[in-house]
């Protein structure tokens, strides 16, 4: 089974060397200083429960150099998957699986949901329908990605919690593909579960990032703050409140309320959100996957969102003037 995981930031180096350990057939895609690094000296993974681990890894800027996969493993940043995807073209081939390890809204969430929104493209998230014409809806499998990684230095990721990648086809079944890669995740050390209802699980990661990620970014508030301030706390809520009648039209049943999601938010801790630390960095923001994705999804329920509305105009213009949003 070859693999390559395309984008081996933080969750995908993370994802490279626990897959390499248990001794799969594993290549990454990369690009600048981190790329030099790992082909000069490997990929070191700092784990808290043991020293540091490095391995040889196959890297590269070039696709080409890498061939048809039997997996692909996109873990980039939503805005930046749908101009790579004429890149990506050497890694597919007849029986290539991309697997869409992407925050947000996927680009795939209409293919075969049923109903009357089958098939239905969403503009926020695959403009140009990049992604739907250029891979086709029929490689994808999903997935929700839960670890927590920091890139330290080019080469080196830091694991900060979590093991677990769930996995699901967009129609719910369990099939081989979905398996076969579950079992090699597992013999990895990682929890990858082929759940028949992902986008239960895709909503409730979305929750927290469609507020606290936007609200952090524009108060530079970590997330124990945000989620305590009464004024934040409410503002998060009505977003939740809004995405979770959104996603109850959609067919969605989440498993917990919105107050416990916030809890947990709390519960992180001093945590600066990815959209904060992207603001700070002078990085492009994810505004468009885990905010504006929703407002798109308002619009096609027939949903109110007027806190979505007025979050997602501040952040734009916030991530304009800071000349990391278009």
């Amino acid at each position: 089974m070859r693999i390559c995981i395309f984008g081996a930031g933080a969750i995908g180096g993370y994802l490279a060397v626990k897959l390499v350990q248990a001794g799969a057939d594993v290549s990454v895609v990369a690009r600048g200083p981190h790329l030099a690094a790992m082909q000069a000296d490997g990929l070191t993974l700092i784990e808290a429960d043991g020293p540091p681990v490095t391995v040889p890894v196959r890297a590269t800027e070039a696709p080409a150099d890498l061939g048809p996969q039997d997996y692909v493993i996109v873990t980039l940043k939503a805005h930046s998957v749908p101009p790579l995807v004429p890149r990506m073209a050497p890694l597919i081939g007849d029986g290539t699986t991309v697997v869409s390890g992407v925050n947000g809204v996927p680009w795939w969430y209409f293919h075969r949901i049923g109903g009357p929104l089958e098939g239905t493209r969403l503009a926020t998230v695959d403009p140009g329908d990049a992604q739907w014409t250029g891979f086709g809806p029929d490689r994808v499998l999903g997935c929700v990605v839960y670890p927590a990684a920091e890139a330290e230095r080019p080469g080196v990721i830091r694991h900060v919690e979590g093991n677990r990648f769930s996995l699901g086809e967009p129609d719910g079944s369990k099939s081989d593909r979905a398996t076969r890669l579950s079992d090699v995740m597992a013999a990895a050390g990682l929890k990858a579960p082929v759940r028949p209802r992902l986008r239960d699980e895709i909503w409730v990661k979305l929750w927290g990032n469609l507020s606290f990620n936007p609200i952090s970014a524009l108060t530079h508030a970590t997330l124990d703050v945000l989620c305590t301030d009464p004024g934040t706390r409410a503002v998060a809520r009505g977003m939740m409140v809004e995405a979770q009648e959104i996603a109850e039209r959609l067919g969605v049943r989440f498993p917990i309320d919105v107050d416990r999601r916030i809890d947990g938010g709390a519960a992180v801790g001093a945590h600066r959100t990815s959209m904060l630390q992207d603001l700070l960095a002078g990085r492009p923001m994810e505004i468009d996957a885990l905010v504006a994705s929703v407002q798109e999804l308002g619009r096609l329920t027939g949903t109110p969102t007027p806190t979505i509305d007025t979050v997602l105009a501040l952040i734009r213009l916030r991530g304009r003037v800071a000349g990391v949003y278009p």
